[in-house]
């Protein structure tokens, strides 16, 4: 295969960027951002999310069995770009945006437009990133407007 083909090919599909929210064993905050998620189902609501291996992130859902999705709006990039590093909470903020937590325990950023919760009812052990399947438990809007794309950041994840 022509591996700068390859490459084109995959990063032409498209994405949104969301803040993907976890927590560790004694219900520390934790969020990163995530572009590998799409809706799987209507009845039950399921998502799957794919997660890099080893990570702190990857590691809590896996334990937790839970997540939240934050939806972010279009111009938020700033918000987003402070969740490509690993964070320690302070208080009830996450680099500096603030949260609370629903069903999960998992943060729900409050300059989001919107939420879901989800449960892991699934789980695929595959290449550099796994995927959890995850049923969507509770959801929340915050406010209407139009999800940030990866695209509209110039930045690429995938190939």
């Amino acid at each position: 295969m022509d591996a700068k083909a390859k490459k084109t090919a995959l990063r032409g599909i498209t994405y949104g960027l969301y803040i993907v929210g976890t927590k560790d064993e004694n219900g520390a905050a934790n969020a990163f951002a995530g572009n590998w998620l799409t809706q799987t189902s209507f009845n039950p609501p399921l998502v799957a999310v794919a997660v890099k291996v080893g990570t702190r992130s990857q590691e809590q859902i896996a334990k937790s069995g839970v997540f939240s999705v934050n939806i972010l709006e279009t111009g938020q990039k700033d918000m987003v770009t402070a969740f490509f590093k690993s964070l320690e909470p302070e208080g009830n903020k996450l680099a500096g945006y603030e949260f609370y937590t629903e069903e999960t325990g998992c943060p729900i950023f409050k300059d989001a437009l919107s939420f879901f919760e989800c449960k892991v009812v699934e789980k695929v052990e595959k290449g550099d990133h796994y995927i959890y399947v995850g049923e969507v438990i509770n959801a929340g809007v915050h406010r209407e407007g139009d999800p940030l794309t990866l695209k509209e950041t110039g930045f690429y994840y995938g190939g």
